[in-house]
């Protein structure tokens, strides 16, 4: 039955073997992603034709075997699956760079959809933002496979970026194809390949594998020997099986799936009984998410397919009974639900699965989640074939749990609760789902406030479900003697309640079934309990809260009305009068309104359905018929709703009845009638208190009875007693004055003590009750006011009027509103509170002093309760002020704009309204409100409800006049914040001395202390907003002409109130610096260039600097702009090059501003803006390395990440999304299946980020990486944060951290390897700086935030991890590593200590890892990661210059700097080439004092050279073959050199002049007279070394070499002698210093400058130069080795010459411990026996 059918005269294909048709079939359809459209979807076509040939008949599931289908093997291997390469697709992400070839990279990774079921999420709600191309389409997920392949399997990767370089793909997998529906004849379904589905099913099962599926299915069809297994216990096995880390497990779950899904076409062969299970477990897998993706659109599709088959066929009911079990689900898949609503029967489905449905199509759950049961022939069957096999004894709880769920399909019986009331215990595993408590509340909660009925125990209660469950028609009697045996009589009363309330209310396909069963029962006793509970059912859901759009409650009503017909008049008895009144019901609802007849008229037209099956009630009896006349009367109101006017006429049609023949009465219009109405439709009066807990809370009145109705006593209003501004509502305290405690009342007179209870007792009332009242009141009146104002003043230009007539009436309305529901509780709570106090105080009363107490609380609660109540109204009047202002906003600001633009405001909608629709009275006229309009409004402020009358309108509300300093409830963070702001501006206008008190900055300040309070009292975003702007205007229209102290003031002022706004608690540092940027680059021109202001602000973290950048890049025009671009200028020197005030700014957030100043320099250089190419150039020295000028350029790319992590606004979901992906990674990355380095898993991920539609665009991708970052970090700080319990180490607290981390970089590794082609490194290294970047910008935006708080661990595990996996020994890798190593150093070098010095450790302990020590200086060809490296050990030594200068060595500084001493003995042991290289821009940077760190860097010499003993006796040095070779000095030391200075020193070593160079040298060095920073030390440094360098040439030039003699007599020892002499002592020991640092190995700059050091010596002529070179070069001796050797031989050389006569100074002896210290140092250098005889010989001498 499943092959081909024999035909005579067979054509050729069918003449071909099926292997061979197969295999053809498999080569056209892997290459069908490489042809033509058209020729593509050909090839699929015929693959899906010809399935039944490649996919021969099957074994079916055991157990469902029809006859004449006899059993083969699957041949499903037969066809090759399509090979995908899924990451060739990456090709080409090239962030910003494109790139069109598409060559695989990776060859033989499997194909994306690997894990079709790997987790249970939507593919429609993963796409839930993506438009339906086509949405026409019937279903656009039920295509062939032709558009399914088009779509996930052959893009994988390609989707990583369209801003990358690729167009976006549309990874749905509900494509946009029409479905194949069938014809007149096609097969029942066109089947699809499954291999596409799961390549899973490729794969060969092995016989076990295949038996333990099919003795599964076994179980579940319920064949002997195999025990049974319901359909839950069966998903939940399939759930284990599908994430289990056993492979048996997984095949076993792929082998069942399979074959379920390739049984589908056989399903109508299937008996009833089977086919229902079979349905259930279908619908079950779509329910649980066992399946997903492809998978999931082709279960979808067969479910759909099924339900379009006609109404009562068998494959409709297996459709039903699979939805039913996935409703839950349908709200993800809201186009399904469309094609499902568009099938042609869909009103015949169950109702509640209509329900579903239509919900389904707006993404939502129904209100009430319905649990109509379904019947099938299916699920009845399976019932019979139950019950026969029980027999009477109780059931086994596992059995009962299978049948039920079987038998009646809603939801899963896990999630129900258990027949007895909410109130008993939690959920029994085996109870009935039919009871699921969702939609009965109503029944329940009315149920649970009358009497108890005895309850049975559990498990009778268990057996009374069970017997419900499982009662159909055949075993009728059966179940009624179980019944009786089961149950007592006393339990009766339960079972009818149960009966009717969790049975017949919610399943009314089953009420003749029900109304039988009590036939069979006879039992007349229980007949009429049900009959009673019915009766009282149907009064709870009458007199039930009908307010809310409450649908369930309508549907237990009808359902009840069909069986109070049902169980009456279709057994010939009556309603009667007494217990339901139709007609009168009726009547009410009818006057009553559309929400009351929405419950009324279905509910009768149901029981009057039942009528037609009476012998008595049939229609023309006039009983009916006078009803049926009221419901034709109805139906002529031409205002009832269509719903109802349609449930009359199928009622006319069910009793065979004519709508128009009726004869509609007056009964509605029936005024006498309506006087006598008994109601029904509410609950009755209650005549007793309520109990005392409930009074304050007025608004939740029990769901019986209707939040209105509450208890009053009071008849009228009574007299007013306090004036509006009596009251002071500032605080609670507030009402003590006006307290009135009458001393006549005989409790107070006998316990004077106790008349201290009042006070407390009525503020405590009044907190009560003042929030929900207030807002409630202000809720109510304001909507009325609003609507009512603005329709008034519609036509009035002037905001003001309107402003004051919307506050005159919302006083009023919100008052009256305030009075009328406060007033009865306040009376009760306050007498409540008085009783509880009198009775606390007095402990034990006796009955006589109780009814004093009684009588002393009621009479002071109603001498009080008229002030308590005014202290309520006035705050409700005090706060809807601002609120009704608030909701006039818009209107106000459409006036103001008008009047600004010079025009007249007025609406013209209403003015053509009034003109055409108003007469003539009432029309409103253009321009002011009709005076007896506004008397309307007048008379509103006079007359405020419960306050005297006043003629006072100059006080519209209190809240303008006075400002609230303190609310009567709770004040909230906001409040607070602003409270303390307004203390804090106080003091500051306080600290003005009153000579300044008229000055513009003191009244400003005061202007803001006055926002400051309106924003208080408002609280909402709208002042805040203004309050902001006004800030930041204040600021940048400061002008520094002002008191200095003043001006300071005012700054700090304004500064206050911006940082308070920036508070977490009130409205966040996101928010403000995004409005605070907005106010900045709007502002006008003259404010807009402040660059102090600006710098203030930027300096307190107030700017969104990638906002501010953008801007002020642009508004320079390219240099057009004079202004704009000498305030970027000041901005950029500022903050960027003037010793950086600002540390937490670095370039990055500078970028776009000085790329266009670069720009602009470059393209106007002569005529550029004075200073700018001195700016540049410093810019430039600073950032070489760093600022990539070329736009696409990687560096771009950092620092566009930097910025945007920065960034918030993240589009909705996103975040949850990437939390989802990063959970789903981090278990892929531990899981065994990982595969090498995670490949594997990569492979099924990137699948998922395509689904997730995170590899859409470039901002998408950026923002994924933003959000894992973050939520790494936050994981480790939460980690870090339980390292305070003493328990935790912090190995495990660190295992923790580096679980997550570490896959999150192991993910980056792997994207930036796999991104683009093998050969593209572009793409790899941009999305590499883009990440890094994002990782930077998070770190330094943390740093900021948390500060001392901040946590280094998770950003170093990230680089250090990232290092090692992008230095793997991989091909890939290694050729893009220079450039992987040139973002590494860009990324360190922007976390530089000086810019974000929590990371410092962590940073020095990266810059010293061995790995990237050998990478950089080692491995890189002609050393091109030298100049990077030297930038990063300048910058960790700029970050120690200042502490080493000032030896603040602090325990943490101690630490930083031993780690640096051991990083450079280690290049000096093994990189000491790079050392010799760049120690003039080490020394440079390092301190003076700093001798030790020195002297490593000078002790550095080439590994190829052998020093000579710098002891050796007479070593002539002058000989060595070294001597005269240069050094290799790869810093640009000329560059510091101003270009004039540099000018006139060339000059002067040529040609010596100018004659004045000489003497103004001393005056270019210096730069200030502050001690220890008079000189600048750069250019002392680079002029002695250019000076050196120049002499060296110029001996070179005339052919001799530097000795003490040729040295003499030039150009350049002038300048060096000049120097000695006219320098002060600061300057001259730079200077030597500055020498001293070229004494190294043994080099011609070594030789000159040591003959320099000992000629400035012997010609010095002071002996205070001598002392001070003595001490250069001793002090660099005397510390711990080792020591240079360029140092080593002048000393000696100094010491050993007599010529030098160093012996005989007197600073050699000036003290015992000096001349010791030279002799041990002398003993050092020469051994003892020679310094003896040289000291002892200059003696002699």
């Amino acid at each position: 039955m499943g092959g081909l059918a024999p035909e005579k005269d067979q054509p050729k294909s069918a003449q071909l073997p099926p292997e061979t048709l197969a295999t053809m079939l498999a080569c056209l359809q892997s290459c069908a992603g490489s042809v033509s459209q058209e020729l593509s979807e050909t090839i699929l076509t015929m693959v899906a034709n010809c399935s039944n040939v490649m996919n021969k008949a099957r074994q079916p599931p055991p157990g469902v075997l029809p006859k004449g289908r006899a059993p083969s093997t699957s041949s499903l291997d037969a066809i090759s699956p399509v090979q995908m390469d899924p990451l060739s697709a990456m090709g080409s992400l090239s962030l910003g760079v494109s790139s069109t070839s598409h060559t695989p990279s990776m060859q033989g990774f499997p194909s994306l959809q690997g894990s079709a079921f790997s987790n249970p999420q939507s593919p429609a709600k993963a796409f839930s933002n993506l438009p339906n191309p086509n949405p026409s389409t019937a279903f656009p997920g039920i295509n062939p496979l032709s558009s399914q392949l088009q779509g996930p399997l052959s893009t994988s990767l390609t989707g990583i970026g369209s801003g990358l370089g690729m167009p976006a793909v549309s990874s749905d997998p509900f494509g946009t194809r029409k479905m194949s529906t069938p014809g007149l004849n096609p097969p029942t379904f066109q089947q699809t390949d499954l291999s596409q589905v799961w390549p899973e099913a490729n794969q060969h099962f092995s016989k076990e594998i295949d038996d333990e599926a099919n003795s599964y299915f076994q179980r579940i069809y319920n064949h002997p020997p195999h025990p049974t297994m319901s359909v839950d216990e069966v998903l939940e096995m399939l759930q284990r099986f599908k994430d289990s880390n056993i492979k048996r497990e997984r095949e076993v779950f792929n082998c069942m799936l399979r074959n379920l899904f390739e049984e589908y076409r056989f399903f109508p062969q299937y008996p009833d009984k089977e086919l229902h299970i079979t349905a259930c477990l279908f619908g079950g897998i779509i329910e649980k998410g066992l399946v997903t993706y492809m998978a999931l659109g082709l279960a979808l599709r067969y479910v759909l397919e099924a339900l379009r088959k006609p109404f009562g066929s068998k494959m409709y009911y297996f459709g039903i009974a699979a939805l039913d079990r996935f409703k839950n689900r349908l709200k993800d898949y809201p186009q399904y639900c469309q094609h499902l609503a568009s099938i042609a029967h869909f009103l015949q489905f169950p109702h509640h699965l209509q329900e579903y449905i239509e919900y389904g199509q707006q993404s939502r759950d129904p209100p009430v989640k319905m649990q109509g049961s379904i019947t099938t022939p299916g699920s009845l069957a399976l019932a019979q074939a139950q019950a026969q096999s029980q027999t009477p004894k109780a059931p086994q709880p596992g059995q009962a749990s299978t049948l039920v769920t079987t038998a009646t399909t809603t939801t899963t019986a896990a999630k129900t609760t258990t027949i007895t009331r909410p109130t008993a215990v939690g959920p029994k595993k085996d109870v009935p789902p039919s009871i699921n408590t969702t939609n009965i509340d109503t029944l329940l909660v009315a149920t649970d406030q009358t009497e108890r009925i005895v309850e049975p125990p559990e498990n009778v209660q268990e057996k009374i479900a069970f017997i419900f469950n499982n009662l159909s028609q055949s075993n009728m009697s059966q179940k009624v003697e179980e019944l009786k045996e089961t149950v007592k009589e006393e339990f009766m009363p339960w079972v009818s309640q149960y009966l009717v309330m969790k049975r017949v209310s919610i399943e009314p396909n089953f009420h003749s079934l029900y109304s039988n069963f009590l036939d069979t029962l006879k039992n007349p006793e229980f007949v009429k309990m049900v009959l009673n509970e019915t009766y009282r059912n149907i009064k709870v859901l009458l007199t039930s809260d009908k307010a809310a759009a409450n649908f369930s409650d309508r549907s237990l009503l009808k359902n009840l009305g069909h069986w109070l017909g049902m169980i009456t008049l279709a057994k010939n008895k009556p309603i009667l009068y007494t217990d339901l009144e139709l007609k009168s019901l009726l009547l009410e609802a009818y006057v009553k309104g559309q929400q009351e007849l929405l419950y009324v008229v279905p509910f009768v037209a149901k029981v009057l359905e039942s009528s037609l099956r009476s012998v008595i009630f049939r229609p023309q009896n006039p009983w009916t018929m006078g009803i049926m006349n009221v419901l034709a009367e109805l139906h002529q109101e031409h205002d009832l709703k269509l719903n109802l006017k349609f449930e009359i006429e199928v009622l006319c049609k069910n009793l065979s009845l004519d709508i128009s023949e009726l004869k509609p009465g007056n009964l509605l219009r029936d005024k006498e009638k309506l006087k006598n109405l008994e109601e029904q439709l509410s609950a009755p009066k209650k005549e007793t208190k309520p109990p005392e807990e409930m009074l304050p809370i007025v608004t939740t009145a029990a769901p019986s009875t209707p939040a209105t109705t509450t208890t009053c006593t009071a008849t009228g209003p009574p007299t007013p007693q306090f004036s509006y501004h009596d009251i002071n509502v500032y605080a609670l305290a507030g009402l003590a004055p006006h307290i009135n405690i009458n001393v006549n009342i005989p409790l107070l007179q006998a316990h004077p003590q106790l008349k201290q209870c009042v006070r407390p007792a009525i503020e405590r009332a009044v907190q009560e009750l003042v929030h929900p009242v207030v807002d409630r009141s202000i809720k109510i009146a304001m909507t009325t006011c609003e609507q009512i104002v603005r329709k008034d003043f519609a036509l009035d230009s002037e905001e003001s009027h309107m402003r004051v007539a919307a506050h005159h009436m919302m006083r009023n309305l919100t008052a009256g509103m305030a009075m009328i529901t406060c007033r009865e509780p306040l009376l009760m709570s306050i007498a409540t509170n008085l009783k509880n106090s009198f009775a606390a105080a007095l402990r034990a009363p006796t009955p006589q002093q109780r009814e004093m107490m009684e009588e002393a609380a009621a009479r002071i609660a109603q001498d009080n309760c008229e002030l308590a109540c005014c202290f309520i109204q006035k705050t409700a009047v005090e706060k809807a002020g601002p609120e009704m202002d608030k909701r006039l906003a818009t209107e106000f600001e459409l006036r103001k704009h008008a009047r600004q633009e010079g025009r007249r405001y007025c609406d013209p909608m209403v003015l053509t309204y009034q003109a055409e629709r108003m007469p003539e009275q009432i029309r409103l006229k253009v321009g002011g409100v009709d005076p007896k309009q506004l008397a309307v409004y007048e008379e509103f402020a006079r007359n405020v409800p419960g306050f005297l009358p006043s003629n006072d309108l100059s006080q519209p509300t209190g809240f303008l006049a006075q400002p609230m300093k303190q609310q009567a409830w709770p004040t909230d963070d906001v409040a607070h914040i602003y409270d303390k702001c307004i203390s804090d501006l106080e003091q500051h206008l306080h600290a003005i001395p009153p000579a300044l008190a008229m000055n513009p900055q003191t009244q400003a300040i005061r202007s803001l202390l006055e926002a400051v309070v309106m924003a208080r009292n408002s609280r909402d975003g709208i002042a805040a907003l203004g309050l902001l702007q006004k800030a930041v205007e204040g600021l940048l229209d400061a002008t520094s002409g002002a008191d200095p102290d003043l001006l300071l003031s005012y700054r700090e002022c304004h500064l206050l109130v911006l940082k308070a706004l920036q508070d977490g608690r009130a409205y966040g540092p996101q928010w403000c610096n995004k409005q605070i940027t907005r106010c900045l680059i709007e502002c006008r021109d003259e404010y807009k260039y402040n660059v102090e202001a600006v710098e203030l602000l930027i300096r307190n973290h107030l700017v969104n600097m990638q906002q501010y950048d953008l801007h002020l890049a642009q508004s320079m025009e390219n240099g057009l702009n004079y202004m704009a671009v000498a305030f970027a200028m000041q901005l950029v020197k500022l903050l960027l090059v003037d010793e950086r005030s600002v540390s937490h700014i670095t370039e990055a957030d500078l970028f776009h501003t000085i790329e266009t100043l670069m720009r602009t320099n470059a393209h106007s250089r002569a005529n550029a803006p004075e200073g700018l190419p001195q700016l540049m150039d410093v810019v430039r020295s600073n950032y070489e390395a760093m600022i990539d000028r070329h736009h696409g350029g990687p560096n771009f790319m950092m620092h566009s990440g930097i910025s945007q992590a920065s960034e918030y606004d993240d589009p909705p979901g996103l975040r949850e999304k990437a939390e989802y992906l990063l959970r789903e990674w981090v278990n892929l990355y531990h899981s065994a299946a990982a595969g090498r380095d995670s490949t594997k898993a990569f492979s099924a991920f990137v699948g998922q980020m395509h689904q997730q539609g995170i590899l859409k665009t470039d901002d998408l991708i950026t923002r994924f990486f933003r959000l894992c970052t973050e939520m790494c970090v936050e994981i480790s700080y939460r980690a870090q944060a339980e390292q305070q319990h003493p328990t935790t180490s912090p190995a495990i607290i660190r295992a923790k951290c580096y679980h997550n981390l570490d896959a999150f970089v192991r993910l980056i590794a792997l994207l930036v390897k796999h991104s683009g082609e093998a050969t593209n490194t572009v793409t790899k290294i941009n999305l590499l700086n883009k990440v890094l970047g994002i990782v930077v910008g998070v770190l330094i935006q943390d740093h900021d935030v948390r500060q001392t708080e901040f946590q280094q661990l998770p950003y170093h595990r990230i680089f250090i991890m990232l290092l090692l996996e992008l230095n793997a020994p991989e091909h890939v890798l290694e050729t893009i590593n220079f450039q992987t190593l040139t973002a590494f150093c860009n990324t360190f070098h922007i976390l530089r200590p000086t810019k974000a010095p929590g990371f410092v450790y962590a940073w020095l302990e990266l810059i010293s890892h061995r790995i990237f020590i050998a990478r950089m200086l080692a491995h890189t060809p002609q050393q091109k990661g030298w100049p990077m490296y030297a930038q990063l050990l300048i910058d960790l030594f700029k970050y120690l210059a200042p502490f080493l200068r000032n030896v603040e060595l602090n325990k943490p500084m101690q630490i930083l700097y031993k780690g640096t001493l051991r990083v450079l003995l280690v290049l000096l042991h093994d990189f000491p080439e790079f050392l010799c290289d760049y120690h003039y821009g080490f020394c440079d940077v390092i301190p003076p004092n700093c001798i030790q760190l020195r002297n490593l860097i000078l002790s550095a010499f080439p590994r190829n050279m052998r020093l000579p003993d710098p002891f050796t006796p007479n070593l002539k040095v002058d000989m060595l073959s070294e001597i005269n070779i240069a050094p290799r000095i790869l810093t640009n030391f000329t560059g510091v050199m101003p270009s004039q200075f540099k000018k006139d020193l060339d000059s002067y070593l040529k040609t010596r002049s100018p004659v004045t160079f000489l003497s103004e040298l001393r005056s270019n060095l210096q730069v200030s007279n502050e001690p220890g920073n008079r000189y600048n030390i750069q250019l002392i440094n680079a002029l002695v070394l250019y000076v050196g360098t120049q002499a060296i040439a110029h001996i070179h030039n005339k052919g001799s070499t530097p000795s003490m003699s040729t040295i003499t007599h030039s150009a350049h020892m002038d300048i060096f002698q000049n120097l000695a002499v006219d320098l002060d002592t600061e300057g001259r020991y730079l200077f030597l210093n500055a020498i001293a640092n070229q004494l190294r190995y043994p080099n011609s700059h070594t030789h000159y400058f040591s003959c320099t050091m000992l000629y400035l010596f012997a010609e010095a002529n002071a002996e205070a130069i001598q002392e001070q070179i003595t001490r250069v070069l001793l002090e660099r001796l005397i510390v711990n080795r080792p020591h240079p050797w360029g140092l080593l031989i002048t000393f000696i050389e100094l010491i050993k010459n007599p010529a030098f006569k160093f012996w005989s100074h007197d600073f050699v002896h000036c003290a015992p411990e000096i001349e010791k210290l030279f002799q041990s140092v002398a003993q050092c250098c020469m051994g003892q026996k020679q310094a003896q005889q040289v000291m002892e010989g200059t003696g002699a001498s």
